[in-house]
């Protein structure tokens, strides 16, 4: 006879996502702020937005990816996921369906996207870094 733990963790497992949820696992990214973007909410780290909920009435979270992320994630589940019609979804920007999606997916998909802005943000920082510099030290020669 199945244990009622086990019952407990099905449902839970199986408890469709919420614009709420959505909301929650984003925030509880590390640096991620929410903020409002056309009026809707939306999710960014180090200043550049990675995730939103402006398709929330819709029943969809939207995710920043490559296309290359939303091409394998469309593949793999595409009761789940879907590019954004038009341009922004010919850029990687990606639907996810709340309601079809479990936490344990919604929360990696989630996190790529973070990972993705973070990796974007640490590349941009980069290219920063030695003009930066490089103008300092110009200003020096100078006697600036």
């Amino acid at each position: 006879m199945p244990s009622d733990d086990g019952q407990i963790l099905r449902n839970l497992q199986s408890h469709p996502m919420t614009a709420a949820d959505f909301r929650r696992i984003a925030l509880s990214l590390e640096g991620v702020e929410e903020y409002s973007h056309a009026g809707l909410p939306a999710f960014r780290v180090g200043g550049r937005k990675f995730a939103s909920l402006a398709s929330q009435a819709g029943g969809y979270g939207n995710l920043m990816l490559t296309l290359e992320q939303q091409s394998a994630f469309v593949e793999e589940a595409p009761e789940l996921f879907l590019p954004i019609p038009g341009g922004w979804g010919k850029m990687g920007h990606t639907h996810i369906r709340l309601a079809a999606a479990s936490e344990e997916v919604l929360t990696g998909a989630l996190r790529t996207a973070w990972r993705l802005r973070v990796e974007k943000n640490a590349k941009t920082q980069r290219k920063k870094l030695p003009s930066a510099i490089g103008s300092r030290m110009a200003n020096k020669k100078r006697g600036k």
